[in-house]
């Protein structure tokens, strides 16, 4: 149990007034007369974070901020004021019977607590500042942790409509979107379990569990996302896909979301488009300075196929926009055709998929090649008939960038035969393959440990890796693998070539960059462990 410190309410609201009036009274944005709403009106305007606006409360109060990932759910005595607890946010984390170390999450209750807490309890309140969102999922867990875990009956839309528009529920979803931004988390996931709701996010194609919350209130969570992305809050039967413009403070944020029936309730998945944060770059993708000559001499080529593999989630996206990026002038016209269209860019005329109506990869395609483009992408290559249309307009003198699901270069060639693509229109039509994988790069910060001074790295979580790098290796088409195509050589014999001509492979790529300190021989496993 901590010693008791009484705290200086007058002194610690006059220097918290003064940081306000220093930071903020010349903008004109901070209303004196209204200090709590005006503090959560900069954190919901992106001005300050609730982190950083619980350090300013520290600092004037001279009150201690806990470190949150410490903290667990107190067992606290029967009959405590719950609804107290909930009116002025604000909850026990250690107690006897002359001191409460009282976690809250603002100063302007804090001579109430205390009042209330020597009249009614006879005891001193020691306060400790969290952030809000910590500190209201605390409650929420409190409240409902003796609730009966059965599945509740189906709502009405009203009532959805309802329990989606608390300011709880509001809050809740929008620190889960706050901190999936501050992990940069590529994917949030929102499944209801047998007992909890768990909030994971993937940050570097990892996932990390960043929220738990009670079951009860995943009705209210999934129907504030898709009220959200506009989808049907009353059905949950069927998988629906949305998506939706988030403001969050100053940041607005593209979010693709799909949701599908799971034996415990819905499983919601959404995807962060943040566009501001992408940079379309070949020389950001961590590619050598060798193969990333060799590539862009192979896609300032006027006519071909050139193709990107890989598996879901390697980075195939971001290079074919890369690729584009570069290609992109007003000399150029640039379709593309894609399922679903993630990144909408200046100067293209992008077409998404619709199977609903008949518009696939294959007939998207036959009808760009009408529109005389000089560049074409196309999403992915999933079947004969988009292979054959593509290299129909890649021999008649059209630029063709696509996708496969392959685990190498060479593989691109015979999943191409494999669909039944005739051997000579491969050799003549493929220029070049460009096969992939992302491996995390070590925390730059704590250089892999995870930890600074004996605590978590807040860059990387704790995790030792921040960000990621791509591993590469380039299949560059000459004679001798054309002839190689046109007799059918094997897969094996296509490999062998490739790297007598210079290929370096993913694995030779990805253990320059452990050497190099870029990554990890553990990372580099468990990416490429297929390899």
């Amino acid at each position: 149990m901590s010693e008791f410190i009484p705290v200086d309410f007058k002194s610690g609201a006059r220097k918290l007034r003064a940081e306000f009036e220093k930071r903020f009274q010349e903008s004109g944005i901070y209303d004196f007369a209204d200090p709590e709403k005006s503090d959560r009106e900069l954190v919901r305007t992106g001005r300050l974070t609730d982190a950083q606006l619980a350090a300013i409360y520290s600092e004037a109060y001279g009150v201690e901020q806990l470190i949150e990932e410490e903290i667990l759910l107190p067992d606290l005595p029967e009959n405590s004021p719950v609804e107290f607890f909930n009116s002025h946010c604000c909850l026990p984390l250690e107690w006897n019977d002359d001191n409460v170390v009282m976690m809250v999450c603002d100063p302007y209750y804090l001579d109430t607590i205390s009042f209330l807490a020597g009249k009614s309890w006879k005891c001193h309140i020691d306060p400790r500042f969290v952030r809000r969102p910590f500190l209201e999922r605390l409650l929420s867990k409190l409240q409902n942790m003796e609730q009966e875990d059965d599945s509740p009956e189906q709502e009405d839309e009203n009532t959805l409509r309802t329990m989606a528009g608390e300011a709880r529920i509001v809050r809740l979803v929008n620190d889960i979107f706050t901190q999936a931004i501050e992990l940069g988390a590529s994917d949030i996931h929102i499944e209801p379990g047998q007992e909890q709701v768990s909030v994971r996010c993937r940050v570097d194609g990892v996932l990390t569990e960043i929220i738990t919350a009670p079951l009860s209130q995943f009705p209210a969570i999934a129907s504030r996302i898709k009220l959200l992305g506009g989808l049907n809050i009353a059905e949950s039967r069927l998988p629906q896909d949305g998506r939706t413009n988030v403001r969050l403070g100053l940041m607005e944020l593209d979010m693709r979301i799909s949701t599908i029936p799971i034996l415990t309730g819905e499983s919601i998945v959404l995807r962060l488009l943040n566009q501001e944060a992408v940079n379309f770059d070949l020389r950001t993708l961590g590619m050598s300075e060798e193969l990333l000559k060799d590539f862009r001499r192979l896609i300032a080529i006027p006519h071909g196929i050139i193709l990107v593999v890989g598996p879901t989630g390697s980075g195939k996206t971001t290079t074919l926009y890369s690729v584009i990026s570069q290609l992109n002038d007003s000399k150029k016209k640039i379709i593309t055709v894609e399922d679903p269209v993630e990144y909408q860019t200046p100067g293209l005329c992008q077409m998404q998929v619709n199977h609903k109506i008949g518009v696939t990869f294959a007939t998207g395609l036959r009808s760009i090649v009408r529109q005389d483009p000089d560049v074409i992408l196309v999403g992915e290559i999933r079947d004969r008939e988009t292979a054959d249309i593509a290299i129909n307009a890649a021999l008649t003198g059209h630029l063709v960038l696509s996708t496969l699901h392959t685990n190498d270069a060479v593989g691109a060639v015979t999943r191409l035969l494999d669909m039944g693509v005739e051997n000579f229109l491969v050799s003549s039509a493929l220029f070049g393959v460009l096969s992939q994988r992302l491996v995390r790069k070590i925390c730059t910060e704590c250089h892999g440990s995870g930890k600074i001074d004996g605590n978590k790295c807040r860059r990387c979580n704790g995790s030792g890796y921040k960000g990621r790098s791509g591993i590469f290796e380039l299949l560059l088409l000459n004679d001798e693998f054309r002839n190689a195509i046109n007799r059918s050589a094997d897969s094996s014999e296509l490999e062998a070539i490739a790297v007598r001509n210079g290929m370096t492979t993913l694995r030779e790529d990805g253990a320059a960059k452990v050497k190099a300190g870029i990554t990890t021989q553990e990372e580099l496993d468990r990416s490429a462990a297929e390899l």
